[in-house]
């Protein structure tokens, strides 16, 4: 993939960007996904740091905006309600995850509410019943919430990341770490590190 800077930023930068924040987590679903994308360590930092430089530009566009200038116009628009408000999801397809769509909520004027990995709208999620389904990029936020009720939502320990508190079956509590909206692991219920 090595290639000059000057090409547009597309969706296999994007697909970078979106791993180098798991690799904090998954450093060898990473490194396999990295190589399945033919790119290097190397294009993998230019690729964050273009990102980078895209978000805190003075120049800088509309977060739905950037998102449609990178990853070109989306699969889907549908519209959404949350409590009383109106909304528009955005969906991606991501290649590295066939099953899964990239989701940008915007509000009324394009302000951009949330943006993430979800479920491809007609493809059924795991099962998840316990700690052994939760494995890995298995499954989205929303699809553990739905599983192991009353999950609480928890401020994730960085930017694009989410946790939610949950009480697994027999009572084990834990919290669920996700990096873009995709489950990344497993912690005890204390420990929020």
């Amino acid at each position: 993939m090595t290639e000059t800077v000057t090409r547009p930023f597309g969706p296999l930068d994007f697909q970078l960007v979106l791993l180098r924040r798991m690799g904090d987590h998954q450093p060898g679903l990473v490194e396999d996904a990295r190589q399945e994308l033919g790119a290097s360590v190397a294009d993998m930092r230019e690729a964050n740091k273009r990102w980078q430089a895209m978000l805190r530009s003075s120049r800088s566009r509309g977060a739905l905006s950037r998102y449609r200038s990178v990853l070109g116009a989306p699969e889907a628009v549908v519209p959404r309600r949350i409590g009383d408000l109106d909304c528009e999801a955005h969906l991606w397809p991501v290649p590295l995850w066939p099953g899964l769509r990239f989701e940008v909520l915007a509000g009324p004027g394009g302000a951009v509410w949330n943006e993430w990995l979800v479920r491809a709208p007609g493809i059924p999620g795991p099962e998840l019943r316990g700690e052994v389904d939760l494995r890995p990029w298995s499954c989205t936020v929303d699809e553990v919430a739905r599983a192991f009720p009353p999950a609480r939502p928890m401020e994730g320990s960085a930017p694009t990341r989410w946790q939610l508190a949950l009480t697994l079956p027999g009572g084990r509590e834990c919290v669920a770490e996700f990096s873009w909206g995709l489950l990344q692991r497993l912690l005890p219920g204390g420990d929020r590190s």
